[in-house]
């Protein structure tokens, strides 16, 4: 979908730049003015009319040029995140005898959730071969995260095999992707540190639109982010629109319920929202 967005967008006269960080947005008079963002230590400079940002909401804050006062600053750091690592395991197609898109795990092995590739889209995987993706929620830069590829390749393997659902002998091939800043923490101070950063940019960049779940610092899923993507768009063409992004997904009943399902509805009006935890948990 997005090779097919990147497309469309280029065709309309518009560049795509990849692999170029933003490491400042200069403002003035209230409003952003332009965006550097730097590439093989180059840095290169941009205006900018409106910035669309779906950076982690506490880094955009800090790349504002001129800083943001002691006290915004303070609650950007505040803002803290879990990360992610996957270890994609390859196996033959016929292994693997379920079809749910995930299985949660209750046992004593580290993997959390295990993905099923091969039935999101049978374009996600070879003919003949599926790849289970088993999902780790960690913190960058400990054990888990810094651990080599071929050591976690190995510990997924033995933990398919200890879940009986694959042997780790049928496991072809094995890769890992780590995804930091994946979930945003949501603590007991978190809202009133978002309130902080929102508040300091309707004043000062009223023009900078923070998106999906890096961005505003929400746990929302993809459907979500993109929507609030959207609505902003909307917003920036019509701005009497006045669509509010921030009461996307806060919704009696989760989308994903099934209509008629006792058990997926036994959770309804609980909306999307992750457990807030204690900061010292």
């Amino acid at each position: 979908m997005w090779e097919r967005c990147h497309e469309l967008v280029e065709a309309a006269g518009t560049k795509v730049i990849f692999d170029t960080p933003v490491t400042k947005m200069r403002h003035e008079d209230g409003r952003a003015s332009s965006v550097v963002a730097e590439a093989d230590g180059i840095a290169a400079e941009y205006p900018v009319d409106h910035i669309v940002s779906s950076m982690p909401f506490s880094l955009m804050l800090k790349a504002m040029d001129p800083p943001v006062p002691a006290e915004v600053e303070h609650a950007a750091d505040e803002l803290k995140f879990r990360d992610f690592l996957t270890v994609a395991l390859v196996v033959p197609a016929d292994k693997v005898p379920w079809d749910d898109n995930w299985i949660y795990i209750h046992s004593d092995v580290k993997t959390m959730r295990i993905q099923n590739f091969g039935s999101w889209s049978p374009y996600l995987v070879k003919e003949g071969r599926n790849v289970l993706g088993l999902e780790y929620t960690v913190l960058e830069g400990d054990d888990s995260w810094t651990a080599p590829d071929d050591e976690l390749i190995e510990r997924g393997k033995q933990e398919l095999s200890q879940l009986g659902l694959v042997d780790a002998a049928d496991v072809e091939a094995g890769y890992v992707v780590r995804t930091p800043k994946a979930y945003p923490v949501y603590d007991e101070d978190y809202k009133a540190n978002v309130e902080v950063l929102r508040d300091w940019l309707t004043t000062h960049a009223a023009n900078v639109h923070p998106v999906g779940r890096y961005g505003m610092h929400r746990y929302n899923n993809q459907d979500h982010s993109m929507y609030t993507a959207m609505l902003t768009v909307e917003n920036i063409l019509d701005p009497a629109v006045g669509h509010d992004i921030w009461s996307v997904n806060v919704e009696e009943e989760y989308h994903e319920e099934k209509a008629g399902d006792a058990a997926s509805t036994a959770g309804a009006g609980t909306g999307r929202d992750a457990p807030i935890l204690p900061k010292d948990a």
